[in-house]
């Protein structure tokens, strides 16, 4: 279906956690963060956006991750009314990702503002 429609998106959210630049930065605030299962797992998804928008390059399909911070949800770590971005805020970065016009990248890493090193 994705193929057929003019223009397929696909997004998958991800973490700035998950990025290799940021964990062998020790100047990066996510530097000291330290856990193991979501970093490589989201450090993997980065890896199939970038695998798949490979793929795709040849059809109008975009694929982005995008990290839409920390949110206030159940997942969020210690008490989630820390978390500094509401689920309506997170959407914003999710919406941007899933409408990229024709002529906008595929196989990038966004957040609400702008690119994430891989």
């Amino acid at each position: 279906m994705l193929r057929r429609s003019p223009a397929g998106r696909i997004v998958n959210v991800s973490s700035t956690v998950g990025s290799l630049a940021h964990q062998t930065d020790p100047e990066s605030p996510w530097h000291a963060m330290i856990v193991p299962a979501y970093q490589s797992s989201r450090a993997a998804l980065n890896a199939i956006t970038l695998v798949v928008a490979k793929a795709l390059a040849d059809t109008s399909i975009k694929v982005t991750s995008v990290c839409p911070g920390w949110v206030q949800t159940d997942l969020a770590p210690g008490n989630r009314e820390q978390a500094p971005v509401t689920p309506e805020q997170a959407t914003e970065v999710v919406h941007r990702a899933a409408t990229l016009a024709v002529t906008d990248p595929s196989g990038t890493f966004v957040d609400a503002d702008g690119t994430v090193r891989w």
